[in-house]
């Protein structure tokens, strides 16, 4: 097959003209440039043009592996913290929890359609050998790392006390990343009700496994291929939270002419300046002086991304400024389980952006 034949299947998108039920209580636009074409999916094909032409970029042969054969047209993609878990530990709280959001959104006689499978990376960050049946392992402030680990720990702590009046802010003597800083930081954020009952050890666990991700190319490759093997030829839909989200655009990313028709991102990171956006594979594209991500499909994907004004994980709420205007933003009300999966999932707007892409 020529080049130009591999890269049709994300060759400029048009997209689809989307449902006024959702997109009347979302704010997202199509954001044309006046020829039919988006500036995210020029992003898109001049980035698979460009790497496939020098060699640089491997296609993936296709997904449908998913263990047990079984290909669902609802893939899940978990996030962060999920090591001790499974694909049927999740399902158990995925499934009931998506049904639940297509009811609230009106949406019952799609549920006849709703096949869910899970796309399970977090064993991938247990370490091996180890039962760890008293939890993850006894990590304290001092194991949290310079630089990317004491950056995202000190923006987590700000974002809190912005949305959480509990939280005392960081000030002037505690914005560097330091010794300090970090247990000032670990300290603020225990009291606050986005990381009410979760322990120091496990917040500092799940930095580390958002900077493992980002720095060690096996098991970010590993992660992808997990994704890539829970999707097939009927999958519809992928939902996907936090740190899942950067994992699954970034699977589908390196998987041009796959078929996936919406994309649904929970609480997600990816918007993230320096400490996530800039990082991801691909890396956007410079285009006009502006960051553009790549968008990781072709015509036929709707990309929704919602996310609650508390959620400190989702630092950046809004992506069209740095994926386009043709995402979807989304804010709804979690309560105090911000970032939450199950509450992202049982939200109408949620269950209507799913429906959607089965329909």
């Amino acid at each position: 097959m020529s080049l130009l034949g591999r890269l049709h299947p994300v060759a400029a998108p048009v997209y689809p003209r989307r449902s006024p039920s959702l997109e009347s209580r979302t704010s997202g636009t199509r954001g044309d440039t006046g020829d039919g074409f988006s500036g995210s999916a020029r992003g898109s094909c001049l980035f698979f043009l460009i790497r496939s032409t020098l060699g640089l970029y491997s296609f993936p042969k296709g997904g449908g592996k998913h263990r047990g054969n079984a290909v669902a047209r609802v893939v899940g993609v978990h996030g962060m913290g999920k090591q001790l878990l499974g694909e049927d530990t999740l399902l158990q709280e995925w499934r009931p929890a998506l049904a639940d959001g297509m009811r609230h959104a009106g949406k019952a006689k799609a549920l006849l359609a709703l096949d869910v499978g899970m796309a399970f990376y977090g064993e991938l960050f247990r370490p091996q050998g180890e039962l760890l049946a008293a939890g993850d392992p006894r990590y304290s402030a001092a194991d949290v790392e310079e630089g990317f680990e004491q950056e995202l720990l000190l923006e987590w702590w700000h974002a809190a006390a912005q949305s959480d009046p509990a939280v005392v802010p960081p000030v002037s003597d505690t914005l560097m990343a330091t010794p300090r800083s970090v247990q000032a930081a670990l300290r603020a954020l225990s009291g606050s009700r986005f990381f009410a009952g979760i322990a120091l050890r496990s917040m500092v666990f799940d930095l580390k496994q958002v900077h493992r991700y980002l720095t060690d190319p096996d098991l970010r490759a590993r992660a992808r291929s997990r994704v890539i093997e829970a999707i097939g030829q009927d999958t519809q839909v992928v939902v996907a939270h936090s740190l899942g989200s950067v994992v699954a655009y970034e699977a589908l990313c390196a998987w041009p002419g796959h078929r996936v028709r919406a994309l649904i991102t929970l609480g997600s990171p990816l918007g993230i300046p320096n400490l996530m956006f800039h990082r991801l594979e691909p890396p956007p594209l410079v285009l006009g002086g502006a960051a553009r991500g790549v968008w990781p499909g072709g015509d036929h994907l709707v990309w929704t991304n919602i996310a609650d004004d508390g959620d400190v994980v989702a630092l950046v709420k809004d992506l069209r400024p740095t994926f386009g205007d043709a995402v979807r933003s989304v804010r709804v009300h979690n309560g105090s389980h911000a970032h939450d999966a199950k509450a992202y999932l049982t939200d109408a707007l949620c269950g209507q952006a799913i429906a959607e892409g089965l329909s």
